[in-house]
Formats: C-alpha cells, structure tokens, sequence
C-alpha cells in the first residue's frame, strides 16, 4: 500500500489595498484650474475652489503590503492648496510594509501648499513613505508632516514600529531640503536619545523666496505652552519643528503657526 502524502495547510492570501490619485493644474484665464485627475482603488480625491484638493483613502487605513500613490503637477504660475480628508493610520503589520510614495511637481512661478493631516502610527506598523517635491525656477512650497505615537484617549502605547519616512525637496533637479526619518523602538523610546516622552511630532518647511523673512513671525507664534517648537531659516528655506504630549496642542499650535505663514483661512477639512 502506497502512504498518501501529507496535506500542507493552505496558505492564506490577505487582500491587500492599492489606490492611486494624481492630479494636474493649469493656467486658464488667469485662473488655476485643475484640468486632469486620476482616482483608482481605495484613494479618491475631492477638488474645491481655491484651488484645493482633498485626497481620501477609503481603505481607513494602512497595513503591511498596501500601496497608496499620490501624484500632483501643479503647472506655471498656479498656486495650489492639498491635504488630507482626516488622519492617516499605519496599523499592525502581519506581514510586509505599507508602501506610501507622494509625488510633486510645480511650474515656474507656481507654489504648493502640501498640508495633509496627522499619520497615526499603531503598535507593529511597518511602513515606508516617499514624499518628493520638484520645484521649477521660482516655484515655492510649504510642508508639513505630523506623526503621532498611537491614541492617548484610547491609552494607547508604541513598543514595535518600524517607519522610514523621507522627505526631499529639489529645485531643477538639485536637492535643496533632504530629511530621512526613522523610527524604531529604539527611537521612540521616552528618553533623551529618543521622543523624551512626545506623542505627537511636526516638521514644516518652507521654500521660496525670501522664506527667511518669516522667521520672525514663525517664532513670534510658537507660543503654546504644551508644545516644545525651534524655527531656522537661511537662503530661502523655513524649517519648524514640533514636539508634544499629545497631537491636540500640536494641531492647535500649528493652526497658529500656519495661519501666520499662509496669511489664508486652513483648508476646509482642517476646520471641521
């Protein structure tokens, strides 16, 4: 009698979520007017007048193996606002990394304000971002990437993460602002080679023109007492970085700093 051969236990293939937005802006009339967008799977977007452009992931969230794809061309002389529907969220990895790579070009003369929400990271995320932005000759941009270490309402706590985050600035090809973040246990620890105990941390940066003017104003407004914040600023680019106990004092206090940069309302989502 031949033995049969053993039956392996079949494998489990999770479904995973891919979404893909890209969207472009053009001078017409004197006016910027979006003139192409791109949705497909779990990312939509949504354009207001301003110009504004409100990207969703419908997937809620993020795990282990999903890609998310935002491509932006702002053209000529156009001046464009983009955020995020609400919060990003990195949840425990199984398996893999989610992939997140952001994609931006702006025209001469052009500027883009790239404001997305918080990125809220879940014990054992594991996730990779790209965020690149091109600048033509005297286009400008502002900035900002918030991160926060899980939700203090729900008593939540990081122990496992694993993110690399990096952010890169060019202006005709040469790289004019280059930030890679990592964060590992190690990194998020509650000590002085690590967050010191922040829950919620903020880069801005600015570039254009005569950014370093602003650095008065900047400073004049990191007032919150919650918040610990250091603006720089030398030929044509603003940093401000932002710690805090928790991501409420820190959206306060970048509402402020914000409003003194871009001398105009949030975008709408910010203020709902």
């Amino acid at each position: 009698m031949t033995a049969l051969p053993a039956l392996s236990a079949p494998q489990t293939r999770h479904q995973r979520s891919r979404g893909e937005v890209a969207a472009a802006w053009h001078m017409a009339d004197g006016q910027a007017r979006l003139h192409r967008l791109r949705q497909a799977g779990s990312a939509r977007a949504v354009a207001l007048p301003g110009p504004e452009l409100v990207v969703l992931n419908t997937s809620g969230g993020l795990t282990g193996g999903d890609r998310l794809s935002v491509t932006l061309d702002v053209g000529a002389g156009c001046r464009v606002t983009a955020t995020t529907q609400t919060a990003e969220r990195l949840y425990r990895a199984g398996e893999g990394r989610a992939q997140m790579d952001l994609a931006m070009a702006v025209g001469a003369g052009g500027h883009l304000d790239w404001l997305p929400q918080e990125t809220i990271l879940f014990d054992g995320c594991a996730a990779t971002r790209t965020t690149t932005i091109d600048l033509g000759p005297d286009a400008g941009c502002l900035m900002l990437e918030t991160l926060v270490m899980g939700r203090a309402a729900m008593g939540e706590t990081l122990s496992r993460v694993a993110l690399r985050d990096t952010r890169h600035i060019t202006r005709n090809g040469r790289s004019v602002h280059l930030e890679p973040l990592l964060l590992d246990p190690a990194r998020i620890a509650p000590h002085a080679a690590g967050l010191a105990g922040a829950r919620a941390i903020c880069t801005l940066v600015m570039v254009t023109s005569g950014a370093e003017d602003a650095i008065g104003p900047a400073r004049a407004a990191l007032t919150d007492p919650q918040v610990t914040a250091a603006a720089s600023a030398w030929d044509g680019r603003l940093v401000v970085r932002l710690m805090a106990p928790d991501a409420w004092p820190l959206r306060r206090q970048l509402a402020r700093l914000l409003a003194v940069l871009r001398h105009s309302p949030l975008p709408r989502v910010w203020q709902s």
